[in-house]
């Protein structure tokens, strides 16, 4: 057609060659420029399918395409790794393959979803492996239509979501154990709770807490609360606290793990078992956690046991170490709980005792001065029975006081020199001894020491009343006194009705009083060997007691001859 035109146009008009030419070369080049437009779509189009296969093979989420019926038509390489089927296993088989039993009615609702051209996103479930592990899993699933617009298939993107689903489970049981063991305030309670949350959560087949407490008399006894296992199968086996590995946990040195406890070197060590025990429970894998307080002090440790090897990972440690930590924060408020409780039950007590105490000198003073009042008793016969009351309710005053100060940590000592045998004499004449004989051995002499005159007085005041108080008239108090190197015993001795054991350690404590026979009624608030104690360890000295029950009791203070400073004062320096 353009050939026609430009030769009409040559034969009307020479002139106008020149610009027949320019159309042509013009034509010429539109033709190339359309030419090398398609040749660079067409590169395009392959370059972005060859890229699009790259992405489908290299990603890290299952990419698989099926037909309606649910037949697999692709599998990248991140399927086979996540389900363990090979693309050559999967190709043509149903997806339900690798669905478990209880989901199948799930593949129903998706084939039904994609017929209507509708898309699924992100829906959460569970696939099986071909080992049979099950996996959770996040599906989106889209139509794949053909030109004419119809539903031909599906393209499924499944993401492996199982650790991140299980890390948030172990986050919601560290907070939900977090909270429940800070709300609780009873020790052994949070304890078993402790010790039953990490078993599960390590996966061990059994676990125990093991721990440290102080008793009342101040030594540490080592117990423990267990998780699949029963205390019967510990009984016979003890502690094992001299085992290296068991020491470096409760000593709060480090954490250990191993994948077979019965191969390292650190177990059996200085142990009477070389390896385990016959009947011992089986463990191999071993993971075992300090619990330190906040200030840094070992409280006792996690220990856990599983009977095959390598069941515990780095993972576990973390998780466990983070719920120890809590554990420790929850012990120290149950501690201070049961030691406000202590305090409060120690107030109550005071407050009973203090008014029980002060309220029968006062009531017996009053009654004289009403017989006074009313010349029943003549004055002079009053006065010296109102005057022992007086003094009685004095030494009640001085005690509480005592007990203030040395509570608040201001017990002051006045340190001087002073004689030995004129502080066993101060004692001994203070005291009523008219019913009992009284015997002194001072082997020492008279040598000079240096401490607190008024406070060892009422140290020795104190045994020799207690001694009168304890023991029937007609019978003999004995005071002895030696220089032990560089230290001073003395000892009060009575023929009384002795101490029981379960009592000896006890009547050191505050308001502690042992109920006596009827044919001793025995006064006081239960404070004087309680001072006492606190007056001798603030002398860097002891006290102590021997008895036998029916034949009296001997007790002991010793001290140094040259304690502290002259003419200073140390305010409840131990």
């Amino acid at each position: 057609m353009l050939a026609v035109l430009c030769s009409k146009i040559m034969a009307k008009n020479e002139q106008k060659k020149k610009h027949i030419v320019i159309l042509f070369d013009l034509y010429l080049r539109s033709i190339q420029c359309y030419y090398n437009q398609v040749s660079m779509t067409i590169e395009n189009l392959e370059e972005k399918q060859a890229m699009l296969a790259a992405i489908v093979e290299n990603s890290e989420d299952a990419i698989i395409s099926k037909d309606l019926n649910g037949r697999i038509t692709s599998w990248n390489k991140a399927a086979e790794r996540i389900f363990g089927y090979t693309e050559k296993e999967m190709l043509g088989q149903l997806i339900n393959i690798i669905i478990p039993d209880d989901r199948q009615h799930e593949e129903d609702m998706i084939l039904g979803l994609l017929r209507q051209g509708k898309q699924l996103d992100h829906f959460e479930t569970i696939r099986k492996t071909k080992s049979g592990k099950e996996l959770i899993v996040s599906l989106t699933v889209s139509p794949i239509k053909n030109a004419g617009g119809s539903v031909i298939g599906a393209s499924k993107i499944a993401r492996d979501i199982t650790r991140q689903k299980q890390n948030e489970e172990r986050l919601q049981m560290i907070y939900s154990i977090g909270k429940t063991i800070s709300a609780q305030l009873d020790a052994p309670n949070i304890l078993q709770k402790v010790t039953d949350a990490t078993t599960r959560l390590c996966g061990a087949a059994f676990g125990a807490f093991f721990y440290n407490k102080t008793d009342s008399k101040g030594e540490t006894l080592t117990l423990y609360t267990l998780s699949g296992a029963s205390k019967e199968d510990f009984a016979d086996f003890g502690i094992p606290r001299n085992t290296a590995v068991f020491k470096a946990t409760f000593d709060g040195e480090c954490i250990v793990r191993s994948d077979d406890i019965t191969k390292d070197p650190r177990y059996g060590k200085n142990y009477p078992h070389k390896g385990l025990p016959e009947g011992h429970l089986p463990v191999v894998s071993y993971l075992a956690i300090p619990v330190i307080s906040q200030n840094g002090v070992p409280i006792g440790g996690l220990f856990f046991g599983h009977p095959r090897p390598g069941m515990f990972t780095s993972e576990h440690e973390t998780l466990v170490a983070a719920i120890a930590s809590q554990a420790a924060i929850a012990l120290d408020n149950a501690k201070l709980y049961e030691e406000i409780n202590l305090i409060n039950n120690k107030k109550d007590q005071f407050i009973g005792f203090a008014s029980h105490e002060l309220k029968t000198p006062l009531t017996t003073i009053k009654g004289y001065l009403q017989l006074a009042e009313s010349a029943e008793i003549p004055a002079q016969d009053i006065i010296p029975k109102i005057s022992k009351q007086l003094t009685r309710l004095e030494s009640i005053i001085a005690d509480l006081l005592d007990i203030s100060k040395i509570q608040a940590g201001k017990l002051d000592l006045y340190f001087s020199k002073t004689s030995l045998k004129d502080i066993l004499k101060e004692s001994i004449e203070l005291i009523d001894f008219s019913d009992h004989t009284i015997q002194v051995d001072n082997p020492a002499e008279d040598i000079t020491i240096v401490v607190d005159h008024q406070k060892i007085t009422q140290v020795l005041i104190n045994l020799l009343t207690n001694a009168v108080k304890y023991s029937m008239p007609g019978t003999t108090i004995s005071v002895t006194a030696m220089l032990l190197g560089d230290q001073i015993q003395i000892s009060v001795s009575d023929q009384g009705i002795g101490i029981p054991p379960e009592h000896r350690q006890k009547i050191f404590d505050q308001f502690y009083r042992i109920s006596s026979a009827d044919k001793i009624k025995a006064k006081g608030m239960g404070l004087g060997l309680y001072i006492s104690k606190e007056i001798m360890e603030a002398h860097s000295g002891k006290i102590r007691v021997e008895s036998e029950e029916g034949k009296g009791s001997t007790f002991y203070i010793q001290f140094p001859v040259n304690r502290g400073k002259l003419n200073k004062r140390w305010p409840g320096s131990r």
